[in-house]
């Protein structure tokens, strides 16, 4: 990693604005080169209904004027919301103030009706007449080619991310910064908090086993706001891997956010990222339970609790009693059974555990999800890996999800859940010390 702070010349974050007062000046970057100064700590407001304001929600306050002039880019999705809940782009568009060049939608698309792995296609929007165009799975020379099809002059994201590694949303931002450096187009994030908070936890990925739920090396639980990963991803990979670094990034910050502040805690309505995270909890579970798309037990999908009810068909009453006795702190793990409507063991009747989280600051999703993982592979002969068929090369997925064939062959081994986290200790101490050069919220 290149652990140069980014440049003072080429850095403009826009500052916290109370609700209702007048927009604060420019905030200027930080910077390490001599003379150079730190950002000023952005405007903290008490707690509040009303306290946390997203980016998107600032720059409506101020009439869209930051993407005044310019043909823009909207990367979002139905989390692109103000807190009226209607979605930027409709707004943008019905105030005539903002000239949208084309809307680009993720995986499971703009309006969010396409399932996981999925989504809506190049279309019209009925609602707004633009084109919406399918950036989902789009490498860095097909996003070129839509920003140039769209003739796009500043590329907007606004997406709510849930914080973890292998959500895929980031990475469609990464891949739009990579097109955005190779045709000098100017970058902004319309920042949102962190649902899960600013803790950063879990493994390391490592270049071996970057994918769409990994692509460069982070740890699987970020502890960023997708602001300060722009950033993170500008000041450490943009120049390796686009061959420079963008000529603008400005972050329309996010007021009266902590680094500590959960979801439930910031008085936003919650809108589904995708149609498997209907909760905060499910954030906050996410981070440790998506692991189990790694291996043939259910993760929940096909119920109304996924990514919190976890089981298979072979599980019975010994699991939840194994879980409840490792004493996790902050959770904890009941007896259930489900039947999922998709996905892995649709139609059957699964054996297993709902994951309840007690204390919400005390919860640790990852070394939870780890502790499921040894216990269900030391009490169930049935239990495996789920093999990844489209690629013989790293045939695992549960390696693509962690970063590496560590946590896979620890597991196999026999390591204990205290064994397993202790691999990641260092790897997760220079990441976090890393990323701290780039954090805008204390």
């Amino acid at each position: 990693m290149n652990n140069e702070v980014p440049r003072i010349d080429r850095r403009r974050l826009l500052g916290a604005v109370a609700a209702g007062a007048a927009a604060t000046p420019l905030i200027t970057g930080s910077s390490g080169a001599a003379g150079a100064t730190e950002t000023p700590a952005p405007t903290v407001e008490p707690l509040g209904r009303e306290a946390v304001r997203p980016g998107a929600d600032r720059a409506a306050s101020e009439g869209w004027s930051v993407l005044s002039g310019e043909r823009v880019g909207i990367i979002t999705n139905p989390t692109g919301v103000l807190r009226n809940l209607r979605n930027i782009v409709d707004e943008m568009h019905e105030s005539g103030a903002v000239q949208i060049a084309g809307v680009f939608g993720p995986e499971h698309g703009f309006r969010g009706t396409a399932q996981a792995g999925g989504s809506e296609g190049t279309f019209v929007d009925e609602r707004t007449g633009l084109t919406v165009y399918d950036a989902y799975g789009a490498n860095v020379a097909k996003m070129r080619e839509l920003f140039t099809t769209a003739d796009v002059e500043t590329v907007v994201f606004d997406i709510q991310d849930v914080g973890s590694r292998f959500y895929t949303y980031i990475w469609t931002m990464w891949t739009a910064m990579q097109a955005a450096v190779a045709t000098g187009k100017r970058f902004v994030a319309l920042d949102r908090p962190n649902p899960v908070g600013g803790v950063a936890r879990g493994p390391m990925m490592t270049a071996a086993y970057t994918s769409g739920v990994g692509a460069r090396e982070i740890v699987q639980q970020h502890g960023m706001s997708v602001g300060e990963l722009a950033r993170f991803f500008d000041g450490e990979f943009l120049e390796e891997h686009a061959g420079g670094r963008l000529a603008q990034l400005d972050i329309v910050q996010v007021s009266g956010w902590r680094r500590r502040t959960l979801y439930a805690d910031t008085g936003l309505d919650f809108v589904l990222p995708s149609p498997n995270m209907p909760t905060p909890d499910t954030a906050l579970a996410y981070p440790g339970t998506c692991m189990f798309e790694g291996t043939n037990l259910s993760e929940g999908r096909g119920t109304t609790k996924p990514f919190e009810l976890i089981g298979a068909p072979f599980v019975d009453h010994r699991w939840a009693a194994a879980l409840e006795e490792a004493g996790l702190p902050g959770v904890t793990f009941r007896e259930a059974y489900f039947n999922p409507s998709v996905n892995k063991h649709a139609g059957k009747v699964c054996g297993g555990v709902q994951v309840t989280i007690q204390d919400r600051d005390r919860f640790d999703p990852i070394r939870a999800g780890v502790e499921m993982l040894v216990t269900a592979k030391a009490l169930y002969p049935e239990f495996a890996w789920r093999q990844d068929s489209w690629d013989t090369a790293r045939p695992f997925w549960i390696d693509k999800l962690t970063g590496s064939t560590r946590l896979r062959t620890q597991i196999d081994a026999g390591a204990t859940g205290d064994e397993v986290e202790a691999a990641w200790r260092d790897e997760l101490a220079a990441f976090d010390t890393t990323r701290r050069q780039y954090l805008i919220y204390r």
